[in-house]
């Protein structure tokens, strides 16, 4: 019997935030698709389409290697954006356990590590998943080991630059706070929408 291909870097990362984020599906009901996120720009309908996109950008890179940076012409926005959403995430898992292995992934012109650009993909889909439950009213912990995985690989990705445009300032987690609530912090995010710190302010993606 053939040893398995080897998961490409950040794929095993992005599959575990992939798997957090439905279960936060879950709890989404068609009431709650006008109801605000931590996201000021993103009711939570805008916010699963905004995940729908990323999701496809992400398949894009796994599949093919690179990602197109002019946007394709939008579709009709789905009758159900959650069902679309789930549909889109179930296939790139698929798409992850058959993904060959890659050293870099082309940006339009620029190459970028292929594990940089799935881990960014992870804190993305991980903390929009975190956005998703806290709109609904039903809060779901990040895993803590995932969070932990997350939190060690935001310096890289996010710089001052990147504020406030895409993340509202950093907040001070207490100095007991565990990964999770550090991982929010540094993304500009608190535990309950509307609090002071940037909690609705800057949204990752």
């Amino acid at each position: 019997m053939s040893a398995s291909a080897p998961t490409p870097p950040g794929v095993a990362l992005l599959e575990r935030a992939i798997g957090y984020t439905l279960g936060s599906l879950h709890v989404v009901t068609p009431l709650a698709l006008t109801r605000p996120t931590p996201c000021d720009a993103w009711d939570l309908r805008a916010l699963l389409v905004h995940m729908d996109d990323s999701l496809a950008a992400l398949h894009e890179a796994i599949g093919c290697g690179r990602v197109d940076l002019v946007a394709a012409p939008h579709a009709e926005p789905a009758a159900d954006p959650v069902a679309s959403l789930r549909a889109r995430a179930c296939h790139l898992l698929g798409v992850c356990t058959g993904a060959p292995p890659r050293d870099r992934i082309a940006v339009g012109d620029l190459h970028m590590p292929a594990g940089l650009m799935f881990a960014a993909g992870a804190v993305e889909i991980a903390v929009h998943g975190w956005d998703v439950a806290r709109a609904c009213g039903h809060p779901r912990p990040i895993p803590p080991a995932l969070a932990a995985e997350l939190l060690a690989l935001t310096p890289l990705l996010i710089t001052d630059a990147d504020r406030p445009v895409r993340f509202a300032a950093a907040r001070t987690p207490s100095p007991s706070a565990g990964a999770e609530d550090r991982l929010l912090a540094f993304l500009g995010r608190g535990r309950a929408t509307g609090e002071s710190g940037g909690t609705r302010q800057g949204c990752a993606g």
